[in-house]
């Protein structure tokens, strides 16, 4: 304990516990940046932003080593009591750039006062993110001009940074000059800037000036560039909250659904890859002002944005023809990260916004794997994950602190709706869940945006609005995983007729047969089906992820993994039972098996909201050991394995420990049933 007048008051900072002897009379603001503790501020100390807020902590603290008492700091002044009078302080708080320190003290920095404060993202993505924006506001008081000291307006608003802050090597542009003395004037030589501090304190740019003390906010996007759905997230860049999400589907797909087929039409038409970079371009600025619109936020208070995509797209986002990528050896232009202005890609946001994009790890395995690098971490787990992005090109990696693996699958857009005859993007109206008895072979389906079940009372008054419309890609998976437990689909993929499988609702369609899941025809709406085209596609996607997943695992010398991430636009929407009847992954115990939602997508918000998880990323890549499945021999034994459901030769022994697969065969071959007598063409 110290209570003797000849030393300087102790003063210890909670929840970081970091401690000093301080000078009485020193701020609690000073006092925490003489000891390095994370205590916001904007307004520099001048009682104005009232981040800096602090809850004082009364008692012995034997612990501690100390007794902390209501007089260890000043009685209130007249900035507090105007502050609390005109917007209210939380009982027991202070302001930390005005109670002065008189003797021991324990003071608690709340969440919201903390510099690099953690917001814990809601949904699927639950992340912890400490808030480090590359873009900040500052408040600073600048010299007033001065005839026997000639300078610039410019000059003295970077050396008032430079004291008041310490940001060095600050400068601005014209637009800034062109902004600068109306506001300073305006302000009374108090403005607010916003500064971008780029790949750290020694480059830093003043990109907006507002006069006084700027009451508002700045924000930034997080963009997860997909090949069939473009999704953003609209954050604001001070308290890391998500203002808006918000997506559209890609406009290229006109030119080919996967990305090899776009890399061909670049390489048939001339011209044709600044045709799809400017149709990707123009649907970026409709998502930017959707997303705007919605968050009721000017797009010119967008500083800046976080792009990830796999290859193909990161090119031609940046205008760079991805001919070479259709060829081996898969040449990059570039895999570094890059930082440009959102107008040399004709984006419409702040005059001056800033354009981050993450670095590719090689090949067809780009930004998008980066990001959900960044998100999921397998470098630091103690277990063998396997963290499945599923999309139209998925991009799958393996490993655990040791070492992590990575490759790029062409699943194609099946996963996502697309190439499904009833299929269609995630939208209320579109089914999401299905199950189906059986022993009656009857469904019963969930819509997006209706939590009743189609059997439920009150469903048909709860979905007239939106209708039933379709059905998107987590219920493309559940449909024909429940069709595979009820018996409807064999190991093989065919849909048996109404005589083998016992019900009516498998109807004849061509050769084949398909099965009806809604029927609304008779008031006008659609007819919806699950055909044997469905089947097959996705077949198709399931064995090209699962024989990715196999080949990294080949790569290891490994047979089973202990954990399965499933990641992407709709992660968090797929069943892990219904993803391992499918066969889409190797077999795992199913409670091992969890979603993550869009975590490239995450991965992008953790780079907007903290600039050195954008240092991390970039060394993490380098880290990484790339797969290439185009030029792997047993790339095309697993896939060809992997087409039975759920897999021709894995037996699946932990998912049939608790799941029956009926046996049944549709095939003419077979016998099997009356229908066996019609012969089925395999598609």
């Amino acid at each position: 304990m110290s209570d003797s007048p000849a030393r300087d008051p102790m003063v210890i900072f909670m929840p970081s516990g970091k401690r000093g002897r301080i000078a009485s009379g020193t701020t609690v603001l000073d006092a925490a940046r003489q000891l390095g503790v994370d205590l916001d501020s904007v307004c520099g100390g001048r009682g104005i932003c009232s981040k800096c807020q602090v809850s004082p902590s009364f008692g012995d603290f034997q612990k501690l080593g100390i007794r902390s008492t209501p007089e260890a700091l000043s009685e209130w002044n007249k900035v507090e009591a105007r502050y609390d009078e005109k917007r209210g302080l939380k009982e027991g708080r202070r302001l930390g750039c005005q109670a002065q320190i008189r003797a021991d003290v324990v003071l608690d920095v709340p969440p919201e006062s903390q510099v690099h404060r953690q917001v814990v993202r809601k949904r699927a993505e639950a992340r912890q993110i400490i808030m480090d924006p590359a873009t900040r506001l500052y408040y600073v008081e600048v010299a007033e001009p001065d005839m026997h000291e000639p300078s610039g307006d410019l000059e003295r608003l970077e050396r008032a940074l430079t004291q008041q802050w310490g940001l060095a090597h600050v400068k601005g542009d014209l637009r800034l000059v062109q902004m600068l003395q109306p506001a300073l004037r305006q302000g009374n030589w108090k403005v607010t800037c916003a500064v971008y501090h780029g790949a750290g304190l020694g480059e830093a740019r003043i990109m907006q000036v507002w006069p006084g003390y700027y009451e508002g906010s700045i924000y930034g996007l997080a963009i997860d560039l997909g090949s069939t759905t473009i999704a953003g997230h609209l954050c604001d860049l001070q308290s890391g909250e998500v203002l808006a999400s918000s997506g559209l589907m890609n406009p290229q797909i006109r030119f080919g659904e996967d990305l090899m087929s776009r890399v061909s039409y670049s390489m048939m038409n001339p011209g044709g890859d600044a045709e799809m970079t400017s149709a990707v371009r123009q649907a970026l600025n409709t998502l930017i002002q959707q997303i705007a619109a919605e968050a009721r936020v000017d797009p010119g208070l967008i500083l800046e944005a976080v792009f990830v995509a796999n290859p193909v797209m990161h090119h031609l986002l940046l205008g760079i023809d991805p001919v070479e990528l259709g060829q081996a050896p898969f040449a990059l232009a570039t895999a570094s990260s890059m930082s440009i202005w959102a107008k040399e890609i004709g984006l419409e946001m702040h005059p001056d916004a800033r354009i981050y994009v993450l670095p590719c790890i090689a090949g067809h395995v780009g930004a998008d794997a980066a990001a959900v690098a960044l998100s999921e971490a397998p470098n630091q787990s103690d277990d063998l994950m396997l963290v499945v992005d599923v999309g139209t090109n998925a991009e799958i990696l393996l490993g655990d602190r040791n070492k992590v693996l990575a490759c790029s699958s062409p699943t194609g857009p099946a996963f996502e709706g697309a190439q499904i005859s009833s299929g269609q993007r995630a939208a209320p109206g579109a089914i999401e869940r299905v199950e189906i008895d059986p022993v009656t072979k009857e469904p019963r389906f969930r819509v997006i945006g209706c939590e009743l079940w189609s059997d439920e009372p009150g469903f048909a008054e709860a979905t007239r609005a939106t209708g039933i419309t379709g059905i998107c890609g987590s219920g493309i998976i559940e449909v024909i995983a429940e069709m595979r437990l009820a018996g409807l689909v064999d190991p093989g993929g065919l849909i048996g007729s109404a005589e083998q499988t016992g019900t009516p609702r498998c109807v004849p369609e061509g050769r084949t047969h398909a099965y009806l899941l809604h029927d609304a025809s008779a008031t006008g709406g659609p007819k919806i089906m699950v055909t044997q085209g469905d089947v097959r596609a996705i077949q198709l996607a399931k064995s090209a992820l699962y024989a990715g997943a196999r080949l990294l695992m080949d790569q290891l010398g490994v047979d089973t993994v202990d954990r399965v991430v499933l990641a992407g636009a709709f992660g968090a929407h797929i069943s892990p039972k219904h993803a391992m009847v499918l066969g889409m992954i190797p077999d795992c115990d199913i409670e091992k098996v969890t979603s993550a939602g869009n975590a490239a997508g995450t991965g992008a918000r953790i780079a907007l909201l903290n600039s050195a998880a954008r240092r991390e990323v970039e060394s993490l890549v380098t880290r990484i050991h790339k797969v290439e499945t185009a030029i792997e021999p047993r790339f095309q034994e697993h896939f060809v394995a992997a087409n039975a459901i759920p897999h021709a030769t894995d037996p699946y022994p932990k998912m049939t420990s608790t799941l029956v697969l009926p046996v049944v065969s549709f095939n003419a071959a077979s016998g099997g049933g009356e229908g066996g007598r019609r012969r089925r063409r395999r598609a």
